[in-house]
């Protein structure tokens, strides 16, 4: 199971993702006052507004993870993280598919987007420049809090946490790209805000694409991915080496169940004995990540599991 020593960043991805959900409101509230007919601040607001699932599922599945195994679920809620993590992933997609779709159909259709003043304590303010206010505000958050999330994420192996992280700094690239888009409409190319929009939808889908690869391959017992794509993972390789070093002759299976990864040996009798701890490639410190691993002799059956203490 995890150590004990990554209590703490457990500790600090909740308040994180109590952080993420604190200031997205803000901004969510300013973007909103502020959107008017722009196509990129309402890209904006929605890609803001869907950078909150990840948050929500990631705390939802930290409440469940750690929960004892039950007669209805006898191998436990390990892989309620791994279900949070598809969900993150089908949002993102579906919402960078939405925004793609609209932002063409407006650039198709030649719908001129017009910013007009707006009286502000008794002065004409043109309204562009308030919702480039909006949109350099929306920038600060994400920019800080995917900051604290990447490092916190990579210990915990967690990729709702790391896809949490991403949807930030798309936030952050939202932003930049929606004052881009308010710009170019105040210098009279009527076709850049919708421009804008399609290219902050076009960055989330492929996001949400990539994600969406890798929670699939996860939860049909594909081979562990790395974090941050949907390649196999290199410490999943070196274990898998590892193990048929030690064990010749048997087929290595390796599993991802959330952050924790589950070999199954086949075709090799189980040893008396089996240090795990020497058996990981990686780091010491990174040894938690093996779950299990079982042995499955040949024509027997399914041999007892061995744990890592």
């Amino acid at each position: 199971m995890m150590p004990s020593a990554l209590a703490d960043d457990l500790g600090r991805a909740r308040r994180l993702a109590w952080w993420t959900l604190a200031w997205m409101a803000t901004v969510l509230l300013v973007i909103g006052a502020t959107t008017g007919s722009s196509q990129a601040m309402k890209a904006a607001w929605l890609e803001d507004l869907l950078s909150l699932v990840p948050a929500i599922v990631f705390l939802v599945a930290l409440r469940y993870e750690s929960r004892p195994a039950t007669p209805k679920f006898p191998f436990g809620f390990q892989r309620v993280n791994s279900l949070a993590f598809m969900i993150a992933a089908v949002a993102l997609s579906f919402m960078g598919g939405y925004l793609l779709f609209d932002s063409v159909s407006t650039l198709l259709s030649g719908e001129h987007v017009t910013i007009m003043p707006v009286r502000l304590f008794g002065h004409t303010v043109w309204m562009g420049w308030i919702m480039i206010a909006a949109l350099l505000y929306s920038v600060i958050p994400p920019v800080l809090l995917a900051r604290q999330k990447l490092p916190v994420a990579r210990r915990l192996q967690d990729k709702v946490l790391h896809t949490d992280a991403m949807m930030q700094k798309a936030d952050w690239l939202t932003g930049l790209a929606g004052v881009a888009g308010v710009v170019g409409v105040g210098l009279g190319f009527w076709w850049a805000d919708a421009a804008a929009a399609g290219a902050i939808s076009f960055s989330i889908l492929q996001d949400g694409i990539r994600a969406l690869r890798t929670a699939s391959a996860e939860l049909i017992d594909g081979a562990p991915r790395a974090l941050d794509s949907s390649e196999i993972a290199d410490d999943v390789g070196r274990l898998r080496e590892a193990l048929v070093r030690q064990f010749p002759g048997a087929e290595v299976r390796a599993r991802e169940t959330g952050r924790f990864i589950r070999a199954e040996l086949t075709g090799i009798a189980p040893p008396s004995d089996v240090d795990l701890g020497r058996l990981w490639p990686g780091k010491p410190e990174r040894a938690w990540r093996v779950a299990e691993i079982s042995f499955v002799p040949p024509g027997g059956e399914r041999a007892p599991v061995t744990e890592p203490d």
